[in-house]
């Protein structure tokens, strides 16, 4: 496992449209997943202690700013044979087990990552209605342990985004597995 940062990405940077299927098959586009307010993609897996810890949060803010216009998407572009818990068949598992509410797709060819240049899992964006970047950071500011959160950045982010205020809070990096190249 080797831990990585997400990088430096200008805000309000226009962010990519996509199209992406779901482990059934289900394709799904950016342009349907955004919300009034924005969109929140997750670049993440199944097997990232990182992206694993913070899974319950990400599906705990879905059910508070999913209401009030915020889009939800996980994307997992991990599809690779040398990771076998991150298959298609293995998100389904997860899908179930999780509870996960919103649409964990697939990104097979890796491009939807390459051109959101993301690095790790979880890699976090927050795009308001017109797809351009507001916030890419971490989470919050305790991966490991939930219970020492003090700071919810990605939830601050959002609850901004949602009243129409600027985000000034300090984008801090997110970390995390790197993402598997093939």
């Amino acid at each position: 496992m080797a831990l990585v940062e997400s990088i430096d990405i200008k805000i309000n940077t226009r962010m990519p449209d996509f199209n992406l299927d779901d482990p059934d098959g289900k394709m799904f586009t950016s342009k349907a997943l955004l919300q009034s307010k924005g969109l929140a993609v997750f670049f993440t897996c199944n097997h990232c202690p990182y992206a694993k810890a913070i899974w319950p949060r990400i599906i705990r803010s879905y059910l508070e700013l999913y209401k009030n216009g915020i889009g939800f998407v996980a994307i997992n572009s991990n599809i690779n044979p040398l990771y076998p818990d991150d298959s298609a068949e293995k998100m389904k598992e997860k899908v179930q087990e999780w509870e996960i509410p919103f649409p964990y797709l697939i990104d097979k060819s890796q491009n939807t990552a390459k051109q959101y240049q993301a690095q790790c899992t979880p890699d976090i964006f927050l795009l308001d209605d017109t797809m351009n970047l507001v916030y890419h950071g971490r989470f919050d500011d305790n991966w490991k342990d939930e219970k020492n959160v003090h700071q919810q950045d990605f939830k601050i982010a959002a609850l901004n985004l949602i009243e129409g205020e600027s985000i000034a809070l300090k984008q801090y990096p997110s970390l995390g597995c790197s993402i598997k190249w093939i």
